[in-house]
């Protein structure tokens, strides 16, 4: 099994014959929805579990949540959690556990198996001021003038491994690292630990005085204490790649005196309908959206897996219809080739899990089994299905047309004739409450 590094920017092989593959994902901040970019990265995590289970190892996964504000190091201005909890006027430690419990909501939805773990930061406080004052100790950490803790950046000789950005080239305030008015002693060190200032909420006790941890520091922490000191595979999203992830490595590794992590695994950016997602465009997709429209939500994790992880995509409205169409045809045709239960390794779906999760390859060769005069259908979609994570063992259901159904087609169809457009608009209203699916052709009306 191979994947690509981003630090070594190569393939490396992947052990699988330890017992025990250590894996760690950054998981989300808890202030709103996961859009449909945001799971992309969730899904990649579990394909590289289940290419590690398919190779005879157990994958032990841990996927942190963070519930304690700020996505940035700009934690007067833009701590996340706290400005939601205003917006929503509730606590923001239940706005954290709503939106949590909304999240694995939508990873149980994509079928992603759950991680062995999902330690919150809110929890892991102690965790992480154990780790502070022995980075402190270690002389790679030191109490600012503002009595919060900031790592050295200069202390530690290889950053910018994984990133390619060199110390020397970083502008001092850069949008990622909120200026301290002198606090610091070199203008790209991080905070490890905030002083809480004014702040009320979300503070906890410190031997620097009450305050919060900074953003990067409960990765560190909760890594090497629950996956006990070393990382096999650490997955994110590219965005994540700097300042996060370059700042984990740099404090894991200070710590331990040796590469925390052996690989780095980092899944492109996701856009629809060719702009990237966000609020301004309006153009932000949730699950439940998907969901919503009527299509399976699974028909999002086809359409990921028809793209190659480190690949860029332009999500689209017809390429979820095209998934859930595909779906719902593959589940049909397994039932009709199904004789058994049977599973047949094909080795070229094989090859293209273990070479950099190549789960594009392995849909086009479905497609051509699919279409083929291949004698084992069924075993080979069967053997693919443990990877790719797409029910295709359930079974079809069938709707049937109703009279009260066919009755009102034959209304409206009547109505179009007639040029009644209100009769027709609202019988339309009728059929789609029902469950029916209406399209006006050239041809005329279709329902599906």
């Amino acid at each position: 099994m191979k994947l690509y590094d981003t630090q070594s920017r190569q393939l490396k092989d992947v052990d699988v014959t330890q017992e025990q593959i250590r894996m760690y994902c950054c998981g989300p901040t808890v202030y709103r929805d996961a859009h449909v970019g945001n799971l992309r990265t969730f899904l990649l995590s579990d394909l590289i579990a289940r290419v590690v289970q398919l190779n005879g190892s157990n994958p032990h996964l841990i996927q942190n949540i963070t519930d304690v504000g700020h996505m940035s190091e700009d934690f007067v201005n833009d701590d996340k959690m706290l400005s939601q909890a205003k917006l929503e006027k509730i606590d923001p430690f239940e706005i954290a556990r709503k939106y949590e419990a909304r999240f694995h909501t939508d990873l149980a939805a994509l079928n992603i198996k759950p991680a062995a773990a999902y330690p919150r930061a809110s929890e892991s406080i102690e965790m992480m001021l154990d780790l502070i004052g022995r980075l402190i100790d270690a002389e790679f950490a030191y109490v600012g003038s503002d009595s919060s803790v900031y790592f050295s950046a200069e202390k530690f000789p290889t950053y910018g491994a994984i990133s390619g950005n060199k110390l020397d080239s970083l502008k001092p305030g850069h949008r990622y690292e909120y200026a301290e008015d002198g606090a610091k002693r070199f203008h790209a060190d991080w905070a490890l630990w905030k002083a809480a200032g004014d702040r009320t909420e979300m503070v906890w006790d410190s031997p620097w005085g009450k305050g919060f941890p900074g953003w990067h520091i409960e990765c560190s922490a909760m890594s090497l204490k629950l996956l006990n000191g070393h990382v096999d595979i650490h997955v994110g999203g590219i965005d994540l790649r700097f300042p996060h992830h370059e700042n984990e490595r740099a404090q894991s590794n200070a710590l331990i005196n040796e590469e925390a992590v052996d690989l780095w695994v980092h899944g492109e950016h996701l856009l629809f309908e060719g702009k990237k997602m966000s609020k301004s465009s309006g153009n932000v997709v949730l699950l439940n959206d998907v969901i919503a429209r009527g299509f399976d939500p699974l028909a999002i994790r086809l359409c990921f897996l028809e793209n190659k992880y480190r690949s860029q995509m332009d999500l689209t409205w017809n390429s979820i219809e095209a998934a859930n169409e595909t779906l719902k045809r593959w589940r049909l045709k397994l039932a009709q080739w199904s004789t058994d239960d049977s599973i047949e390794i094909d080795p070229e779906i094989e090859l293209a899990f273990n070479t950099d999760l190549d789960t594009a390859r392995a849909i086009i060769r479905l497609r051509e089994i699919e279409k083929s005069t291949h004698d084992n259908k069924a075993p080979v979609f069967r053997y693919a299905d443990q990877v790719l994570g797409l029910d295709l063992e359930r079974p079809a259901v069938e709707r049937v047309l109703t009279p009260a159904m066919q009755l009102l087609l034959d209304e409206r169809s009547a109505a179009r004739s007639e040029k009644r457009w209100a009769d027709s608009d609202r019988l339309r209203l009728e059929l789609e409450k029902l469950g029916l699916e209406i399209k006006d052709t050239p041809e005329g009306q279709s329902w599906s």
